[in-house]
């Protein structure tokens, strides 16, 4: 085995004997762009290689562990927490990009296996023809993300109401250690077996959820398929508080009547109409929404529905919007007319406007990535039991008052997303819109069409380190609240205040799996 004063030119020349010339990139744009999630740039790696078979993963995995070069593993790229960041030098980017085939379809056990490469519109693409989905089948960020990155980072959204976060559709991981060996979870583990059945003994598949990648790289998944109900139903609820707000997501969540929802207050809401006002983005979406609709007449008075809709939407200081699924319409209406009685004390019922739009384009363009106005964007989230969330509302609304000259004198703002990812928890997101220059994430990933259209801003360092000094007390505030954390990556405090004998097992874990410490050092605080 190689010594760690081996140079750093040495790993770069053994991959180059492994994979072919398009699948290892050295150059300067290639490494800056690979190193750059949707927020940072840290350290740029050596090499960028973008394997094409779990053989030359597995390849890839025992020279860098030869050389112990550390390895950050890239799915799609939409991560805003340091999770596929270099920390450390001399460091190889393994993007799954090129490991996107959907291996099989297996509707007799209603299972899907793919690559880990495959993005979550590709699935879905091509199993809604068949009639089938995934119980989760997707973030918002679903155009991009793919199957392997939602479960590192245990995403939700779509379908997340009524079946939980991506971790909670996996039945089967095969997974490459750091040693370069293959493991399998589940049912797979048996010689003979198919992956049909998570749970055989120790759920060992729950431990690569939301690892970020520290204790290994996914490269085949196997998920639960569920037929996709044929009727739909959809609510919008306008609320004047967000504990208003807050009563009605937490009545509807507990009884589980809806495939999805979310709720955003009037910050986000004006962005997102600001986006739509082009001609070319209302014909996409009325073309989306009749494709969507049971028949022309159904289409129809939905899109003269969401043209009232959208009006209502202007003066509404928090807006939540529900997605409910029946085997009939008779369930779907029956479930709405619930939901009607549940959200009625608090807030009044407007035109479902973006719920409609949100089912019929599930993986939109990829343009939240930046303000309406082409300032800066970057989120931060907390999970929480539904008894401290007020609590931590208020004490935000605290932090922002006292910092209130600091976010008018540099032009920051910030919105609100919400969610309820389980009927016992509730999701805040704060999202930060700073000017401030784009990033080469942004120039490669932003519609060119729609990137040309927004204003320029300069590098402006000074709004830049408020949000990054804002951005870590909101932490440490939703930390102080109990929170819990999606995609942890290296910006969540997972490790700190930890239970000492969970630490200590997962440490064992880790460097039974990852022995020299190469699948990216840093995450989860490892």
């Amino acid at each position: 085995m190689a010594s760690q004063s081996l140079e750093a030119d040495d790993i770069v020349s053994r991959l180059r004997t492994l994979l072919p010339a398009d699948s290892i990139r050295t150059d300067d744009e290639s490494r800056r762009f690979y190193a750059t999630d949707i927020y940072a740039t840290r350290k740029l790696p050596l090499a960028v290689v973008t394997p094409s078979t779990v053989e030359e993963v597995q390849a890839i995995v025992r020279a860098c562990a030869d050389y112990r070069s550390p390895i950050a593993i890239r799915g799609g790229g939409a991560s805003y927490s340091d999770g596929y960041t270099h920390n450390a030098a001399r460091g190889v980017t393994l993007s799954v990009e090129r490991l996107t085939r959907i291996l099989e379809i297996d509707e007799t056990d209603a299972t899907v296996t793919v690559e880990a490469g495959v993005t979550w519109k590709q699935l879905h693409d091509a199993l809604a023809p068949l009639g089938w989905r995934t119980p989760f089948f997707g973030p918002f960020s679903g155009l991009h993300a793919t199957i392997g990155g939602g479960l590192s980072q245990n995403s939700v959204s779509h379908g997340s109401a009524a079946h939980g976060s991506a971790a909670e559709s996996l039945l089967s991981l095969e997974i490459v250690t750091g040693t370069g060996d293959l493991l399998q979870t589940g049912s797979a583990g048996s010689a003979v077996a198919d992956p049909f059945f998570r749970h055989f003994g120790p759920d060992m598949a729950g431990l690569f959820t939301g690892d970020c990648g520290a204790l290994g790289i996914k490269v085949r998944i196997t998920l639960r398929m569920i037929r996709a109900a044929p009727a739909c139903g959809y609510a919008s609820f306008r609320f004047d508080t967000f504990e208003r707000l807050h009563s009605a997501m937490r009545a509807i969540a507990i009884e589980k009547l809806d495939d999805e929802h979310f709720a955003i207050d009037s910050v986000i809401q004006q962005g997102q109409l600001e986006r739509q006002g082009g001609v070319d983005a209302k014909v996409g979406i009325a073309r989306s929404v009749m494709a969507n609709s049971g028949s022309f007449l159904s289409g129809v008075t939905t899109l003269a529905k969401m043209a009232v809709g959208t009006e209502a939407l202007k003066v509404a200081p928090y807006v939540g919007h529900w997605v409910l699924v029946g085997v009939n319409q008779a369930e779907a209406d029956a479930r709405l007319d619930r939901l009607r009685a549940l959200a009625s004390p608090h807030g009044a019922e407007i035109p479902p406007t973006v719920p409609t739009v949100a089912r019929a384009m599930p993986f939109a363009p990829f343009t939240n990535i930046l303000g309406s106005k082409g300032e800066r964007w970057v989120p931060v989230h907390g999970i929480f039991p539904h008894s401290r969330v007020a609590g931590f509302h208020h004490a935000l609304q605290a932090l922002l008052q006292a910092n209130k000259a600091v976010l008018e004198g540099h032009g920051i703002r910030l919105g609100g997303m919400f969610l309820c990812p389980a009927p016992n928890a509730f999701l805040y997101e704060p999202c930060f819109y700073w000017p401030d220059a784009k990033s080469i994430y942004h120039e490669r990933v932003f519609p060119a069409d729609a990137l040309a259209a927004l204003p320029e801003h300069p590098a402006n360092p000074a709004a830049a380190n408020e949000v990054k000094r804002l951005k870590a007390e909101i932490i440490d505030l939703m930390h102080s609240h109990g929170a819990a954390h999606f995609q942890v990556g290296r910006v969540y405090p997972y490790a700190r205040g930890r239970n000492p004998a969970s630490l200590l097992l997962l440490r064992a874990v880790k460097t039974a799996l990852d022995p020299h410490y190469i699948l990216s050092p840093g995450a989860l605080g490892l």
